[in-house]
């Protein structure tokens, strides 16, 4: 049953700027499309629709707080709404701000009311296959003048800190494509009190970080030999490849780690691309 789901969802994940398709869907699944819906939503407590309203309206609200450039009616048509007025109408039902008033200042408390037991589902049903070892590379990576921002406390708050860090940016003129983002996982989330994790929020730069008023400051990521192993899908999936990296992947190599944590660079981003298609390499510094 279970693989069964997980076909059904990672359709679902795919077909997003398609009209929904319960037969195929169920076909995908092998459930008799009579029975479908009520098993779809016996077993992940909502119905299928409703599944796929909340992923359209976790694009949209990323689109509206991380692209202001993109216009609210054009995230309202990406969306699946005709128009802008029932497009507010909806978001607003869900999250207590119109997309304007969600664009300008969000209500994170809500966002991940919402969205923290929709990642926990996705989790449950869809638990991705171990890393193969092969696509573990050994590669000497280049010393990376950075600017940085660390979020400390609990991980509910890392969407104000993202949004913090891109605002920066912005200003400074230091876009993904131009400038590569990374991430320093300085704390195991299942290892520290909430108040106390930290994430560093980096991108690379040429030169020191003049003073501001966002907290932001010059560092380095240093040269040196790392394991590097690709993830696909959102980092909130990440944990089975870094479990594998240090469970699976360094006892039987024989390296040993180097005094500074682990990092990630991001490669493609959502809602640029559908969150199923985001692409990060995990970096483990290596002596």
């Amino acid at each position: 049953m279970q693989r069964r789901l997980t076909r059904v969802l990672d359709e679902i994940d795919h077909s997003l700027d398609r009209p929904l398709d319960i037969t195929g869907l169920a076909e995908a699944a092998a459930f008799s499309r009579f029975h479908f819906q009520r098993q779809f939503s016996v077993f992940l407590g909502m119905s299928v629709a409703e599944y796929r309203r909340l992923l359209l309206m976790k694009r949209a609200g990323n689109q509206l707080v991380y692209r202001p450039e993109e216009a609210v009616t054009d995230i309202a048509y990406d969306a699946g709404y005709e128009n802008l007025e029932s497009f507010s109408r909806a978001f607003k039902r869900a999250f207590g701000q119109t997309p304007s008033d969600f664009r300008a200042t969000p209500d994170w408390d809500i966002w991940h009311e919402t969205f923290n037991p929709l990642t926990e589902l996705k989790g449950r049903f869809m638990p991705t296959d171990p890393p193969d070892p092969d696509n573990v590379k050994i590669l000497e990576f280049p010393e990376t003048r950075i600017a940085i921002f660390e979020h400390t406390g609990p991980q509910a708050g890392l969407s104000k800190s993202v949004q913090h860090f891109i605002s920066w940016r912005r200003e400074n003129s230091l876009p993904p494509l131009k400038h590569a983002t990374f991430n320093i996982l300085y704390d195991d989330p299942k290892a520290v009190a909430p108040c106390d994790y930290r994430f560093g929020l980096c991108c690379e730069v040429t030169g020191p970080v003049p003073e501001n008023g966002y907290g932001i400051r010059s560092s380095l990521i240093p040269g040196g030999r790392c394991a590097v192993l690709p993830h696909m899908g959102s980092l909130d999936f990440a944990e089975n490849a870094i479990r594998f990296l240090y469970r699976d992947w360094l006892p039987q190599s024989g390296e040993h780690l180097r005094d500074f944590p682990l990092f990630v660079k991001r490669l493609k981003f959502f809602p640029d691309v559908p969150e199923h298609e985001t692409v990060s390499e995990v970096y483990l510094p290596l002596l």
